[in-house]
């Protein structure tokens, strides 16, 4: 399994203010930083934006701030750590309002490879944990872009996680994960839904109730499933034995015996300890001597209390992780903070640290077991959340990771080229009657309006699946051009897409690759989305020279842009030889063109570059070919003209229907 989400290898941060949301939740201990494993974590992400170019804005909360901001939590001492990290100066603004004068003027100041570290989001309160919407806008009023590499707070739906996307994606920026986040997400989702069996999962930690989802989920994926730790003695009393003083969840019998009774129909392996450290109390305090012994673990005395899990069960639940390939550890087996209890925790760790086997730890409780063991580096991976990996585990889905831009292979783009057609009025009038003829999930919409119409057409399809897009603009912000449209304009009133060296363009108005090659440029570092054209006249389609020509188009048109911008690049390839002509391109020569371009991209970038370009074909689509012409691997929509003012558009968009 792979993260199908936008990573920061997928967009050009050079020069972007770049807003990545990290978890610097590190543990402090009058005001030192204690273990700094959660800072070293996030640093590739930031190294990768910092080499690229970006001004990197740092967030993150620490601790739960339940009595508002104060210097305890502030996060002074992660700068000056990040800084040593980093072996480079770490701007910290320790305003506790978060985003206020002082950010806004830190952030205005920087230059490339600057870092800058705001103060604890969680100074903002209830605006913060309630994924307040003005804090969300002030958040990505300080960015151009936005990167989520806090794993550890992807299950909440915080602002600075998950509200500040929505805002960010709306005035044009990439919003994506960092590679903590893409690792964390991996490793789990390859050990859940594409494991190398036997899959062996291994629970543990107090209560049944943490983990009903777990249980439930984790019985559908895995061969054998073992349960330790306190929730183990709700399983034993719903199978009637007597577990004494130990820890029982009452309400939850019935569901331990329906668990039991799925895990015998499916025919999975559900372990339980079969003999059990018991002793007359849990310990006070928790590291205090104890007097243990062991018993079977339905015969424990009614005053005794069981703690820990018995040597036989030990060996048990060895064998059966030594035996796997895959293993997902979450939870302790006993009160593992005590030396004579821990013997459980610690055998299962040295057998996962021993097998064969990847081993991935679900952070919380078992990862702070593997690093006080010694045992973190032989693990296969260790989560820096455990409330985030049970999330996952139970099948959710977390915010920060749903706030991200899919990267879902290349789906299909159908954009409409209205050219010098409709009046504002007419084009309100237009998109009403398409509006719910081109509802369709599985393709992007958008229509490239004449200049005059954009706002108009802006308003009329919002809360809509359709996206607007421009059909020209200059490569200058302002100045004296008169006539001509920038991308600042462009963006200001809600575009997203822009066309670029149509045969229009190159034919009647004299553009030439040049400044084509400069309005691409001009069009990324903006944030608009250049959909690029190219394609060859009948003389050159008759004369056989026409893949010559089409690659020294890519060519000129793409120097000096960069992979990580190439891969959000649409290219629109126009048969100007079948367009009007009476001549007509089938779907196997539009095909071949199109494969030509992929081909020629791997050898000017990379093969995972070309697979990310989308392609369109820019010829005579209509309601008829629509069908054969996308189901042609390296046709990945169309940019479509006339056909793109009728009613037939809609069936274009539908075709898949």
């Amino acid at each position: 399994m792979s993260l199908n989400k936008k990573s920061v290898d997928d967009f050009c941060a050079k020069g972007r203010r770049v807003l990545v949301r990290c978890d610097f939740n590190v543990p402090l201990k009058a005001g030192v930083i204690t273990d700094d494993t959660r800072i070293v974590a996030a640093l590739p992400t930031i190294n990768k934006l910092l080499n690229d170019g970006a001004k990197v804005i740092l967030c993150s909360h620490l601790g739960k701030v339940k009595n508002g901001p104060n210097e305890d939590e502030s996060l002074a001492p992660v700068a000056k750590r990040l800084a040593e990290k980093l072996g480079k100066p770490v701007n910290f603004v320790a305003d506790y309002n978060v985003t206020g004068a002082a950010a806004t003027a830190a952030v205005e100041a920087m230059k490339e490879g600057d870092v800058v570290l705001l103060q604890n989001t969680r100074f903002r309160g209830s605006e913060e944990t309630k994924n307040g919407e003005a804090f969300s806008k002030e958040l990505a009023d300080l960015c151009d872009d936005y990167v989520c590499d806090a794993f550890g707070s992807s299950h909440r739906a915080h602002a600075s996680v998950a509200g500040v996307t929505d805002v960010v994606r709306a005035k044009g920026g990439n919003c994506a994960v960092g590679y903590l986040m893409q690792k964390e997400i991996n490793f789990l989702g390859n050990a859940v839904e594409n494991p190398v069996r036997p899959f062996v999962a291994i629970l543990g930690g107090a209560k049944v109730a943490d983990k009903l989802n777990v249980i439930n989920n984790l019985l559908e994926k895995c061969d054998t499933l073992i349960i330790g730790g306190g929730m183990a003695f709700t399983f034993l009393k719903a199978k009637g034995y007597e577990i004494g003083k130990s820890l029982v969840d009452l309400e939850k019998i019935d569901y331990c015996k329906e668990m039991m009774a799925k895990a015998e129909k499916l025919g999975k392996n559900l372990l339980l300890p079969i003999d059990t450290g018991i002793a007359a109390g849990f310990p006070n305090p928790i590291d205090a001597p104890i007097d243990v012994t062991y018993v079977d673990s339905d015969k424990i005395p009614a005053d005794m209390e069981g703690l820990d899990i018995g040597p036989k069960t030990c060996k048990l639940f060895a064998d059966a992780a030594k035996a796997a390939k895959t293993v997902v550890w979450n939870g302790p087996m006993g009160v593992f903070e005590n030396p004579v209890l821990a013997k459980g925790t610690i055998a299962v760790a040295e057998a996962l640290a021993e097998a064969e086997a990847t081993t991935i730890i679900g952070g919380g409780d078992s990862a702070a077991a593997c690093n006080q063991l010694g045992f973190a580096d032989k693990m296969s991976h260790i989560s820096t959340s455990g409330g985030a990996s049970l999330e996952f585990l139970e099948g959710k889905e977390l915010p920060g990771v749903a706030a991200a831009d899919d990267v879902c292979g290349r789906k299909k783009i159908i954009a409409g080229n209205w050219k010098m057609n409709m009046t504002p009025t007419q084009a309100v009038e237009l998109c009403g009657t398409l509006k719910d003829l081109v509802k369709n999930d599985d393709v992007d919409v958008v229509y490239c309006v004449p200049a005059i119409d954009i706002v108009p057409v802006v308003a009329a399809v919002k809360d809509s699946n359709v996206k607007v897009g421009a059909e020209n603009f200059y490569i200058e912000d302002k100045g004296a051009f008169t006539g001509e449209i920038s991308a600042p304009m462009l963006l200001d009133a809600g575009v997203e897409y822009v066309i670029i060296g149509h045969s229009e363009r190159r034919d009647i108005f004299g553009e030439n690759d040049i400044l084509i090659n400069a309005k691409v440029k001009k069009a990324f570092a903006a944030g608009l989305k250049p959909i690029l054209c190219c394609g060859e006249s009948l003389a050159l389609r008759k004369a056989g020279t026409y893949k010559e020509w089409i690659r020294r188009q890519i060519k000129w048109d793409l120097d000096g842009i960069c992979a990580c911008n190439v891969k959000n690049l649409v290219i629109a390839y126009e048969p100007i030889w079948a367009i009007g002509t009476g001549e007509t391109a089938t779907a196997e020569q539009a095909q071949e063109v199109c494969k030509l371009i992929r081909d020629y991209i791997a050898e000017l970038y990379d093969a995972d570059t070309a697979a990310k370009v989308r392609i369109q074909y820019g010829g005579s689509m209509n309601a008829g070919n629509a069908a054969e012409l996308l189901a042609m691997p390296d046709i990945d929509g169309g940019l479509i003209g006339g056909a793109s003012l009728k009613a037939d558009f809609g069936k274009i968009v539908n075709y898949n229907k």
